[in-house]
């Protein structure tokens, strides 16, 4: 009897997810260096080092800070589940806004 690993092998699952895995990091590293290149075109003074590519994910690439962190990572009062990562690109759950929203329903199911 194999595994389960020996299994998905046989069948192509694993080359499968393998292959998505590499996609997606292929997309985010094609969309970090879009951004680095976007940035590097602008002069000096008007780099800003955050904003967004591809007409719709952003990016940011100053130096993170407590401050920013618990912005888009926890912050349970903010307007947003999803908000842009706090270095580098994509986005990140707001952890403390998805807390809330599950105590929220926990205390209407009591």
């Amino acid at each position: 009897m194999g595994s389960r690993h020996d299994h998905d092998v046989k069948h192509g699952k694993h080359d499968k997810k393998q292959s998505f895995q590499q996609l997606v990091r292929l997309v985010a590293f094609g969309l970090a260096v879009a951004a680095v290149v976007k940035e590097k075109r602008l002069p000096p003074e008007e780099r800003t080092w955050h904003g967004v590519v591809a007409g719709f994910v952003p990016y940011d690439f100053r130096m993170p800070t407590v401050a920013r962190f618990r912005e888009r990572m926890w912050n349970p009062d903010g307007k947003h589940l999803i908000n842009p990562r706090v270095f580098g690109v994509g986005w990140t759950m707001n952890v403390g806004k998805a807390v809330k929203l599950v105590r929220e329903k926990v205390a209407e199911v009591s």
